[in-house]
């Protein structure tokens, strides 16, 4: 392999056919020449279940744009709490013994992890990093342990406290931690060593994929423009955390008058909740269109008006950006947040739409009203200021030129090239 290509190792619980935004960082990498192996689990985010696609033909999942999958076994995340846990433990165990076995023979010369939740994720990444002598470089993406305590899996001070040790463990072996929000650097630094190097810990946030890029979208097949309602759309993962009592209430407050409709696409713990709740009270303003495939968002984004992010408050989530908001500032249209800490930041500051606090939801009525009564020229200024903020603070050509750097920095001084 020519010097300037690299060998890299991406550890990551979730990855294609799952929709990530490792796979575009995966697939950027390979066609750079760098030659990246993927070790991942069983493809069962966010139904909970292993992909019927790969259980029915798994060698046809087994490489990526040209880069290498090893996967380990690991019980699927399920519906329940105790089946999330054990999605969680049993893919870093398998990871750290069924995947070193099978990398035995592997040489890498840098290490990364993309590190949602669980950080356990982490682990196999530092062990396998330890064997091969290449530097490692965690993504945080999540701050553990007090995302556990946020959401409420973990709430006795002495179990988390526990995570807080593994967690510090993590942290303190790993060559490099990149941040994926200004908020993390405080409460990463607590659980790093005194004498961490400043040059450790890098600012390196997330981008929109790359279907998100064009100028221009398709009509979409799954909603029709209508000219003549206002279209709120909210895409992702449907969630406790993402509020959505508020955002039926909004809904609510406004059926019968104004002319808003609500778009929901997506899957997860709260489908099922938001069907009764949109049957029970008769929202014909609130389309739930399940799950499609990350290519037909564009067109979707290009069919609605504004598009919703929503977030509950707390200290953990304020410091968060949600990766959509990145998507939605790339779509080009008008943002409604209803969401507090970096991810309001931005939209305010970007001038890209209207925020309002998180879990209120008259606030969230009333910002959705003034944002639909707007002018066409006015919502038109509004996405081309995201799309320029953007540009400018995510974009991904520059993003990776640096992780590349990065790489090449470590493992020189690592004397392995």
């Amino acid at each position: 392999m020519p010097d300037n290509k690299l060998s890299i190792l991406v550890v990551t619980q979730y990855f294609w056919p799952e929709n990530m935004r490792i796979n575009d960082l995966v697939r950027d990498l390979s066609e750079r020449g760098h030659s990246v192996t993927v070790l991942t689990g069983l493809p069962n985010y966010p139904e909970g279940a292993v992909d019927a696609r790969y259980s029915v033909d798994p060698e046809s999942f087994m490489a990526y744009s040209g880069a290498k999958i090893v996967r380990v076994p690991l019980v699927p995340r399920g519906k329940r709490s105790i089946s999330l846990i054990m999605n969680y433990l049993s893919f870093f165990t398998a990871a750290s013994t069924i995947g070193a076995w099978k990398l035995r023979a592997e040489k890498y010369d840098a290490v990364f992890v993309y590190a949602v939740s669980p950080v356990m994720v982490a682990i196999p990444a530092l062990l396998i990093g330890r064997m091969k002598k290449a530097p490692v470089f965690i993504w945080v993406l999540d701050l553990w342990p007090e995302t556990l305590r946020a959401v409420g899996v973990l709430r006795h001070p002495s179990l988390l406290a526990v995570v807080g040790k593994m967690v510090s463990w993590i942290y303190n072996r790993a060559d490099y931690l990149l941040l994926q929000s200004h908020g993390f650097l405080d409460n990463v630094k607590r659980y790093c060593t005194k004498d961490i190097a400043p040059e450790r810990l890098v600012y390196f946030p997330s981008w929109a994929e790359d279907d998100f890029s064009g100028v221009t979208s398709p009509t979409s097949s799954l909603l029709a423009r209508d000219d003549q309602l206002f279209t709120v759309l909210f895409a992702g993962n449907l969630g406790e955390a993402q509020d959505f009592p508020a955002v039926i209430e909004a809904a609510r407050a406004l059926k019968g008058k104004v002319a808003v409709r609500w778009v929901i696409v997506g899957d997860g713990r709260m489908s099922d909740w938001l069907a009764t709740k949109v049957k029970s009270h008769q929202l014909d303003n609130v389309l739930l269109l399940g799950r499609h495939p990350l290519e037909d968002m564009p067109a979707l984004f290009a069919s609605a008006d504004a598009l919703l992010v929503s977030l509950k408050t707390n200290d953990v989530f304020e410091k968060t950006i949600p990766g959509k908001v990145q998507a939605y500032l790339a779509s080009g249209k008008p943002i409604l947040g209803m969401i507090n800490g970096e991810a309001a930041r931005v939209i305010n500051e970007s001038g890209s739409g209207l925020s309002c606090p998180s879990g209120d939801a008259a606030a969230l009525t009333r910002i959705t009203l003034e944002l639909a009564t707007m002018s066409a020229k006015q919502l038109e200024r509004m996405g081309a200021a995201g799309r320029e903020y953007y540009l400018e603070h995510y974009s991904k050509p520059t993003l990776l030129a640096r992780l590349e750097q990065l790489f090449r920095g470590a493992t020189l001084r690592k004397g392995r090239k």
